[in-house]
């Protein structure tokens, strides 16, 4: 990298091994807690020290960068130069030995990481406690290695600082009329790095709060769960002693309510539950390290966290609403809104999204819960058959099978998978006929995953094109629509099972989306089963729509905009290293990750600043068909934290977890300006509003412009400008 990138990535690092002790990437709390540090000016520098040392040879090793930049190695360096600092004597022989400490630490976190990594754990601060107590063992024998006597005599140190007058602010300071309680969390606060004084614990409370209001109330509901505990059984309760194990309830709080696990009732609940837990590992522990005069640090967090999550691995059902992350986004309220917006738009997904098995408009002629066959456990299946706009199936007399428009056509693959059965060599019937003896007829069997089987029944014989075992993609061709089996006319029989049988049950299951025709209109259906009566057809997409959207890896779209200040600038195609597609703006640095599934587009995150031209991409095409259907209109809801900015959801995020009266409303249409063999124009209108209960506001308005050569531009409206951009993919 260029020194300049080198620099700021090592400062990224420095900063976030601060901040990474509460969880956060938050550079603004990250400054806050590496000044506090420096109360005690040596303390801070062995932390400094410690952290530098670990992401320079966690660097010169060659792990993973990101990892190192998220501060994930270099925080339990830092805990550990703290605590040296604090407890002996500052000079060169200590230097070494936080140098030595940095890199023992070091390795402790990445094989800690490999170890319980598989299991999907973190290994929390788990390398802190092992290191420095491992420091303080061998210390014992360092004779020439003194103990730390400032803060002992503090009045003399703060006379020979400020004279009288800095000694007169601290006794008045000490004076303040706080609660015994709020101070004595004030200092587990600041205990949390080695500083044991108020106005540290204050600091790094505000700290929190700016970070995350939700993680801020989980610190209050931690600590004072377990004052009131201590309070109830009665146990030894000292400010000093207290303060120094009064950290781990923190701590336990943002993990478990709102860091590991998505902030909601039910996280506050297992808080409130688990605390005292911790309070008993804290007091046992404690007896049992006082023998090796040793602290405990924050080991009861770390192993009630892990034990904690580990456990919710082996669940069957999730009945207490315990929800674990999709992807850490090290903020609870960021979490939280990524993972509601997540569900409201893709939560009943399924894991196989299934697809129509055949090209055009076809009518379910028989549903679920049929008239005829599909009863018991047999219930769950489709017939599917062609009809004309007056709703017959066929021409003529219908005497012939011929006559019947979806006899000898395509039937496709639903989706990719391997074929497990396939049943040929039945004769058609005759029309009005049945084969009772052969009630199947000629039949597919595909496997699309473990426990999830699609099978297509009453296929033209001879026109079977795969055999057992063949691997399919979805939409290949498998065989033609025939009349075989208990059949008196020609149609397809289609259903899910969970079994690879021939006679298996139905499983209800959904199509992952379709289009409906219903009076002339088609709306977009999407995770739904076709009824009776239905006329659906899967999305077809539309070449010029498809050349607009579809971003493929490596492609660069070159944008001119002429607005109040025309510039012009280029956006990438991407990969991140967890195979998540995104844009990249090269001027703003912004990204904005999306999905494409071949049929729809859909924005899943963004980040960078609200004003830059990609994040208008992101309001605008938040999500689109990408078939044509003249008026066609889709809506969808935007996460609240990509809607409002911090300082406008305050109070919203304290009480995100309950209630959210905030949100963000996506809504978009298709027209044709010009439509003909030779040559497409499109307009894409979209529309973004923010919701405040039910009141909305417009944020923009956006015209996507496209033609047979894809997206040659658009227009942004919003309350300041009007912009109008023009693009070309290169």
């Amino acid at each position: 990298m260029p020194l300049k990138e080198t620099l700021r990535w090592y400062l990224k690092s420095i900063l976030n091994s601060y901040s990474q002790v509460f969880f956060s990437d938050n550079r603004a709390f990250a400054v806050i807690l590496l000044v506090i540090t420096f109360v005690d000016f040596y303390t801070g520098l062995f932390g400094l020290v410690a952290v530098l040392v670990t992401t320079a040879m966690a660097h010169w090793i060659g792990f993973e960068k990101f990892r190192i930049s998220q501060g994930y190695y270099g925080f339990n360096s830092l805990l550990v130069g703290l605590g040296m600092g604090i407890y002996f004597e500052p000079g060169l022989l200590l230097i070494l030995m936080v140098v030595l400490a940095g890199v023992f630490t070091l390795f402790l976190s990445v094989s800690l990481e490999g170890v319980i990594g598989k299991y999907e754990l973190p290994h929390l601060s788990l390398p802190f406690v092992f290191s420095l107590w491992a420091i303080m063992l061998a210390s014992r024998e360092f004779h020439a290695l003194g103990l730390n006597e400032r803060g002992i005599y503090t009045f003399n140190d703060l006379y020979l600082l400020g004279g009288p007058s800095l000694v007169s602010l601290y006794e008045w300071w000490l004076q303040l009329p706080i609660p015994p309680s709020l101070r004595t969390y004030f200092l587990s606060l600041g205990a949390i790095f080695f500083q044991f004084n108020i106005l540290t614990g204050m600091l790094v409370a505000a700290g929190l709060l700016i970070y995350s209001r939700i993680a801020f109330t989980l610190s209050l509901l931690g600590f004072f769960t377990a004052y009131l505990f201590y309070t109830l059984i009665g146990a030894t309760l000292t400010e000093v002693s207290y303060s120094y194990i009064g950290f781990n309830y923190i701590l336990s709080a943002i993990a478990i309510g709102g860091y590991f696990i998505i902030p909601n009732r039910s996280s506050y609940l297992w808080v409130v539950l688990l605390i005292p837990l911790v309070a008993i590992l804290t007091i046992s522990l404690s007896g049992i390290m006082s023998v090796y005069q040793l602290p405990i640090y924050s080991l009861p967090f770390n192993i009630m966290a892990l034990l904690f999550l580990y456990v919710l691995k082996f669940r069957m059902h999730n009945r207490t609403h315990l929800n674990t992350l999709f992807v850490q986004q090290n903020a609870p309220e960021k979490n939280l809104y990524a993972f509601v917006n997540f569900m409201e738009r893709f939560g009943k997904d399924p894991e196989v999204p299934l697809a129509l098995p055949f090209f055009g408009e076809w009518t379910v002629t028989q549903g679920h819960e049929g008239e005829y066959t599909h009863k018991a456990d047999w219930k769950h299946a489709w017939d599917f058959e062609i009809t004309d706009e007056d709703g017959k199936t066929f021409s003529g007399n219908g005497d012939l099978l011929k006559d019947y428009y979806c006899y000898d056509k395509a039937i496709l693959a639903p989706d990719d998978g391997i074929i497990e059965t396939v049943v040929d060599g039945i004769e058609d019937n005759t029309v009005s006929e049945r084969n009772l003896e052969q009630n199947w007829g000629n039949t597919i069997i595909i496997k699309h995953h473990e426990q999830l089987f699609t099978k297509l029944c009453h296929l033209k014989p001879g026109s079977i094109e795969v055999s057992q075992g063949d691997k399919i993609r979805k939409g290949d061709t498998l065989a033609r629509c025939g009349n075989s089996g208990h059949s008196p006319f020609p149609h397809l029989h289609f259903q899910v099972q969970q079994t690879p049988y021939i006679g298996s049950r139905t499983l209800d299951y959904p199509i992952s989306h379709y289009m409906l025709r219903q009076a002339g209109k088609s709306s977009l259906k999407t995770v739904c089963s076709p009824e009776k009566g239905d006329r659906v057809s899967n999305i077809q997409s539309h070449p010029a729509l498809k050349k607009a959207f579809n971003f493929i890896l490596g492609e660069r779209i070159q944008l001119s905009v002429e607005s109040l200040h025309p510039y012009e600038t280029v956006w990438d195609i991407k990969l991140d290293p967890w195979q998540h597609k995104f844009i990249e703006c090269r001027q703003s640095g912004c990204k904005a990750y999306f999905r494409h599934d071949g049929a729809m587009l859909y924005f899943t995150h963004f980040e960078g600043r609200r004003d830059s031209l990609l994040y208008y991409l992101f309001l605008g095409a938040f999500r689109v068909c990408m078939g044509h259907y003249h008026d066609l209109e889709l809506t969808d809801t935007y996460p609240v934290n990509k809607i409002f900015p911090g300082r406008k959801r305050i109070l919203q995020d304290f009480i995100a977890p309950f209630f959210r009266y905030m949100g963000g409303d996506f809504h978009i249409r298709t027209i044709s300006e010009k439509e003909s063999f030779s040559e497409s124009r499109l307009l894409l209108l979209a529309q973004a509003h923010s919701r405040v209960f039910k009141k909305k506001s417009l944020l923009a308005r956006l015209e996507f412009r496209i033609d047979n050569s894809g997206l040659t531009g658009f227009t942004i409206e919003n309350k300041q400008e009007t912009i109008q951009v023009t693009c070309s993919k290169k």
